[in-house]
């Protein structure tokens, strides 16, 4: 697929995805399984809220959580997109990271595998909760800025709309290239009551609310997997635990309205001159 522009790309040029696996972005197995497994237990035990995604890039992780939506629930996400950023600082991260992002490609993406398009906000993820009501949610995701004053603010959002025993999730919290990620989660920990259930390599799972019934289910989960290594570690009073997935098998995924198209043909001919000279070669041994 031609990457598509900066601003508006055309019909043509947007994704038509046959698999989850094919949108662009990072979602690892083992964070697939636990967001299948959080949502899909929140369901089971009947507990309401809506979802909230900050960060959306092209909507890998947000096509994969909006199957866990209840019909009268809202599935909120949060992006610029192709806004301005609202400071110097924002606006170079985004340029380094994101500078092929559109929300039409988002937009294609998610169509793709659901019928109608979550509610979009196409602003700074700091004015979300002028949004997203107060204790309405069930579970946040947060990847959107690494700077740290952003994250602080968005986790400040999270428990503020989060219910008394939403989930929130945060990527890159220890990614070496996102330190303010990391500066923001624990700090988060150490002074605001977050207390910390799981991390993988590159997501951090939090709660404000009750902990040990949670906790107790997800340890004996991942005991009866074989697939995925764990242990726990005390962490600001909590038991934590630390889990490596690199083995980890992904959950039913997703299905595209596109699965049964043909993959893009590719042109397998080499080019005119190399044609030329795979001709004058085969000519001079005898095999033209």
């Amino acid at each position: 697929m031609q990457k598509a522009s900066a601003t508006t790309p055309a019909t043509d040029q947007l994704p038509r995805p046959r698999a989850l696996s094919d949108v662009k972005g990072w979602f690892h197995p083992v964070d697939q399984v636990l967001f299948d497994w959080i949502l899909g237990r929140q369901l089971d035990r009947a507990e309401r809220g809506d979802l909230l995604e900050l960060g959306v890039y092209l909507g890998k992780s947000a096509i994969f959580t909006g199957g866990y939506l209840r019909a009268d629930e809202t599935f909120t996400v949060c992006d610029l997109f192709d806004s301005p950023a609202p400071d110097q600082a924002n606006s170079a991260e985004m340029g380094r990271s994101y500078a092929t992002l559109t929300r039409r490609a988002f937009e294609a993406n998610y169509r793709s595998f659901h019928e109608e398009l979550p509610r979009i906000v196409q602003e700074p993820s700091s004015g979300i909760t002028a949004h997203v009501a107060a204790d309405s949610c069930r579970f946040v995701h947060i990847d959107a800025s690494h700077l740290y004053e952003h994250v602080h603010a968005d986790i400040a959002a999270a428990k503020e709309v989060l219910g008394p025993d939403g989930i929130v999730v945060l990527d890159d919290f220890r990614a070496e290239h996102c330190p303010g990620v990391a500066a923001a989660t624990w700090g988060a920990v150490a002074s605001t009551g977050l207390k910390p259930l799981c991390i993988t390599a590159t997501k951090f799972y939090g709660t404000w609310g009750a902990y040990d019934a949670i906790h107790a289910d997800l340890a004996a989960f991942l005991k009866q997997r074989d697939d995925m290594w764990h242990a726990a570690e005390e962490v600001a009073g909590h038991p934590m635990i630390r889990i490596s997935g690199k083995k980890a098998r992904s959950p039913e995924q997703p299905v595209s309205r596109h699965a049964a198209e043909a993959p893009p043909e590719r042109n397998q001919q080499p080019p005119s001159r190399a044609r030329g000279l795979l001709s004058s070669l085969l000519a001079r041994s005898g095999r033209s």
